[in-house]
């Protein structure tokens, strides 16, 4: 294991809990990735081009990279230094300290803005200082450690979260197209309100009145992404979520999102996330999940 590398090992599945690693000592995510855990990336130096999902984004210095669960990613680094944090949801649980923290949704599983976000210089030395101590615990066990770190960590994706808030505001005022901010708010309300029943592009440009083409230009144009992709990726988000918090048969799941075949459900998530709902939902940790996860 490299020196800078500090990792802290579920004693009950022996899966990864934790673990926080310079960027340096990262080349794995030059290559595609799908991980069964939570990803962090802060930039302190140099670029990269990021892939993820189906889009692609040039990402500077003073960034932070957010990505959940089996999300498909790749970073192209160029002279790139900072850290990479993972996380089990066994070990922090964004749904279950959703009021406390509130990062699903702003840093993960935002199907309306890029997986990652530019940082004022202040904000990332916030975040380097907070590394620092999650370091310096890791380097050996001791007393209540998994509690001390979990602390950190809910402090580092407070601070995280406030700096989205922040950027995202910023980004709205300077939309390109005076129409577009309206549009998209209409969008984005539709689809939360109808993705359970409604999963083609076509059914949207119906219901904001607006032709398929040229909604299909402005989605392009301000989410980087196809309208079929952000819909299949809102369905995926909230496919995970059910099966990581309930314990409701995958038959059930598919029938509340709007799949009359469970079959087809399940082929539509491995196609997406890459496993079966079966497989995420035991790989996340669900069996402790309703027994009170940290």
């Amino acid at each position: 294991m490299p020196a800078h590398t500090y990792t802290l090992i579920n004693q009950l599945s022996k899966h990864l809990a934790f673990k926080v690693v310079r960027l340096e000592d990262s080349p794995h995510l030059q290559e595609l990735q799908r991980m069964s855990y939570y990803s962090m990336i802060l930039i302190t130096e140099g670029e990269a081009k990021l892939h993820a999902e189906l889009s692609s984004y040039d990402v500077k210095e003073n960034a932070l990279i957010c990505l959940a669960l089996y999300q498909p990613f790749q970073l192209e680094m160029k002279d790139c230094k900072g850290f990479l944090i993972h996380f089990h949801p066994d070990f922090f649980c964004i749904y279950k300290h959703h009021n406390e923290v509130a990062c699903n949704g702003i840093l993960f599983n935002n199907i309306y803005q890029p997986p990652f976000h530019h940082l004022e210089p202040a904000d990332t030395a916030k975040l380097l200082l907070i590394i620092e101590q999650m370091r310096e615990e890791l380097k050996e066990e001791a007393l209540a450690q998994h509690e001390l770190l979990s602390s950190y960590l809910k402090i580092f994706l407070i601070t995280a979260s406030r700096s989205r808030l922040q950027y995202t505001g910023d980004a709205r005022e300077q939309a390109e197209l005076p129409e577009g901010p309206f549009v998209l708010q209409k969008l984005k309300d539709a689809i939360e309100a109808n993705f359970k029943e409604k999963h083609s592009a076509s059914d949207y440009a119906d219901l904001l009145n607006i032709s398929a083409k040229a909604l299909a230009k402005i989605t392009k144009t301000h989410f980087n992404k196809t309208l079929t992709s952000m819909i299949s990726e809102r369905i995926i988000s909230e496919a995970k979520r059910e099966l990581y918090l309930t314990s409701k048969p995958v038959k059930a799941i598919a029938f509340e999102l709007g799949f009359d075949d469970e079959y087809y459900f399940s082929r539509f998530f491995k196609n997406n996330v890459n496993v079966s709902p079966q497989i995420y939902r035991s790989q996340v940790g669900f069996a402790r999940a309703e027994g009170g996860l940290n």
